[in-house]
């Protein structure tokens, strides 16, 4: 049974990230899938990582129980918008407070080289947009993709990641979020 692990990013929790969310998780448990959830509008903790590197700031017990929920997942799926061409705040101050060294990587003494904690996971990531998606693509280069699979997951030796983006969301039909939700519910029977 593969354990899945879904991290809703989304600070809100009636957006349509959480419908996707949710979407996947209908589609893994049909799939046999064991699944647990983060859901960041109900942590609480601060997303400043006060210190950088230089002094330890102590985690709270909600970001220790991610910690242990990451290490026990075999695939993450990490949902949330694209706000100007990155991560949300809160999302990011996750990754920040949670991504630690010693957790997710490790520096090698005097050397710019690092070991990947995280190996032997794989992810996948569930992006909106309200621009097409495409455009992220072609015009701007897609920046948070860029930063979220290749600067943090791949850094820390989850792979592969697999992204899925929809958009335009901004003035999307109803038919266009349900057949969005359909999709997303299917990949999610596909869990790899």
């Amino acid at each position: 049974m593969k354990k899945v692990l879904i991290i809703n990013g989304h600070p809100d929790k009636e957006s349509y990230s959480s419908a996707l969310a949710n979407a996947y998780k209908k589609g893994a448990i049909r799939a046999g899938a064991e699944v647990r959830e983060i859901i960041l509008a109900n942590l609480e903790f601060n997303p400043n990582l006060g210190f950088g590197y230089r002094k330890r700031t102590d985690l709270e017990k909600d970001l220790l129980d991610a910690q242990q929920l990451i290490t026990w997942a075999e695939h993450i799926v990490w949902v949330y918008p694209i706000w100007w061409g990155g991560l949300p705040a809160l999302l990011k101050g996750f990754i920040d407070r949670v991504f630690l060294p010693g957790f997710a990587f490790a520096r090698r003494e005097n050397s710019l080289w690092w070991d990947k904690l995280l190996t032997g996971k794989s992810a996948r990531i569930i992006n909106t947009l309200d621009q097409p998606a495409w455009y992220y693509w072609l015009v701007n280069g897609r920046p948070g993709y860029h930063a979220m699979k290749k600067m943090t997951l791949e850094f820390c030796g989850i792979k592969p990641v697999r992204t899925t983006t929809i958009g335009p969301l901004r003035l999307s039909t109803e038919s266009f979020r349900t057949s969005w939700l359909h999709k997303v519910e299917k990949l999610g029977t596909r869990v790899i």
